[in-house]
């Protein structure tokens, strides 16, 4: 069996360790750091790995844990869930940062699980919050240590580690996404802090209206320490009442909280998930769904010349033809984007956002040129028939260049059947989405015209390569190979 297997066998401790973390935290801490579950019926959220069955909670509950990575936003538990794990696998708890610690502090750390694997059989937790700020030297210093099983690594990281922590860290670890907490679950953390003396507010009269509360559980946006910091800055600075009791009003709770912070990170998962659903919901047609990726973005302080370049972008390849106002509307907002800045920026591109979002849809330009794309990278070069090509210099004659050539304006409707490619090909293909519905009548219309005008090569003589050939007759022109 694979040593990163999660399943994988682990040495049994010889004898019962200390728990890795103080059962009664200090008064002096956060309440959030306090109220941190001490086992994983204490865990709020993440039930989608953690309840009943499911593979992480088995794995914790058979001590069978090898190398994890946990990434999700900030306050969904990630710290919380190693150090449960490291109680309840009896193991001893070690933690590093990836913006502290050093190469020095991890060979410090990778020594001391090594000698107390082999003396005492407990194994070691090694936790890193925030592991995708190690550079590829410092990843790669673990890896030997992992994959001997000296260490069971458990990384916490907001990005996504498949983009942020080396491939062969990533191979050798269990990956598992933490999700924000829902309103019910922040909610029931609250009252959970309220109640408890012994580590929470439970030993101060608090008198917390449900209005407070259910603020509270909405705006810290699926963070619990948010929402629990939110809680203790409420009860703290409050003044009781005459009775002794401090009353949590919804007023005196949205001062505690102030403005919602929107996880959004400018380089990270959030920014191109964001951007994602807003380009996906343009192209959907749904202007509504765009209108809110669009006010996360605004709120959160993106660049607005990186969403006016995704939008003149969509424009031209999901509106296209069916629509050539699109890009002509986008470019101006993102010229006003760039020229005025947020906030007043935000009028002219959710203008755009709407416009687009609600226009006929064509991808036949992006179809096309990418088509026409993959024949140059991976066909033969076609060269450029002789009566198309420069005659204006001199000699250009007595080398046949330009000669045969007809000039489309001196033909009734300013359209001559002619051989402007050497090759019977097709790469734009119109549809009938809004104003390319015309633009494909006059398209088949001079199509069929120039099918009109192939005139056959005689079939009684020539080799097979002139039989593959073919003239129009209004050209004169020689093409290349139907």
């Amino acid at each position: 069996m694979a040593r990163d297997d999660l399943f994988s066998p682990t040495p049994a401790p010889e004898s019962p360790t200390s728990l890795p973390v103080a059962e009664t935290p200090a008064r002096h801490q956060p309440l959030a750091a306090r109220m941190r579950p001490r086992h994983l019926d204490e865990y709020v959220g993440q039930t989608h790995i953690l309840s009943p069955g499911q593979l992480l909670r088995r794995a914790i509950e058979a001590d069978r844990i090898q190398s994890l990575i946990f990434f999700g936003p900030p306050g969904t538990g990630k710290t919380s869930l190693a150090q449960i794990i490291a109680r309840q696998t009896k193991s001893k708890f070690e933690r590093l940062s990836g913006v502290e610690s050093n190469v020095a502090d991890m060979r410090r750390v990778l020594s001391g699980a090594g000698n107390r694997l082999e003396n005492t059989g407990q194994p070691t937790i090694l936790f890193i919050d925030e592991i995708h700020r190690f550079n590829k030297s410092q990843q790669d210093v673990l890896l030997p240590d992992v994959e001997s099983g000296v260490v069971r690594l458990i990384g916490a990281t907001t990005h996504n580690p498949f983009f942020f922590v080396n491939s062969p860290l990533v191979s050798r670890s269990q990956i598992f996404e933490l999700r924000p907490l829902s309103a019910a679950e922040l909610y029931a953390l609250l009252q959970r802090a309220l109640t408890d003396a012994e580590r929470g507010l439970g030993f101060m009269k608090i008198q917390a209206e449900e209005a407070a509360l259910q603020h509270l559980a909405t705006i810290s946006d699926g963070d619990a320490r948010k929402a629990l910091n939110a809680l203790e800055i409420a009860a703290l600075t409050t003044a009781p009442e005459t009775r002794g009791v401090v009353h949590i009003s919804l007023a005196i709770a949205e001062q505690s909280i102030q403005k919602k912070a929107v996880v959004y990170d400018g380089d990270g998962d959030a920014h191109y998930d964001t951007i994602s659903a807003f380009i996906k919901s343009m192209r959907g047609s749904d202007p509504d769904a765009a209108l809110y990726w669009l006010a996360k973005m605004i709120h959160a302080g993106e660049d607005p010349r990186f969403i006016a370049r995704r939008i003149v972008i969509h424009a031209a390849e999901d509106v296209g033809l069916a629509d050539p106002m699109a890009l002509v509307l986008a470019n101006a907002a993102f010229q006003a984007a760039e020229f005025i800045g947020w906030p007043e920026a935000r009028i002219p591109i959710a203008e755009a956002t709407i416009y687009i979002a609600t226009a006929n849809k064509s991808n036949s330009t992006v179809k096309a040129i990418d088509a026409a794309l993959e024949d140059v990278r991976s066909g033969r070069t076609l060269a450029v028939p002789e009566h198309l090509r420069d005659g204006t210099y001199k000699g250009a004659k007595r080398l046949g260049h330009g000669e045969g050539y007809q000039y489309a304006h001196d033909f009734e409707g300013h359209f001559v059947p002619q051989d402007y490619l050497g090759a019977d090909k097709r790469y734009y293909e119109p549809t009938e989405q809004g104003v390319e519905k015309k633009i494909k009548e006059r398209v088949e219309k001079w199509r069929a015209l120039v099918q009109q005008s192939i005139v056959p090569p005689p079939q009684s003589s020539g080799t097979a390569s002139q039989s593959s050939e073919f003239r129009v007759a209004a050209g004169g022109g020689k093409s290349g190979s139907t």
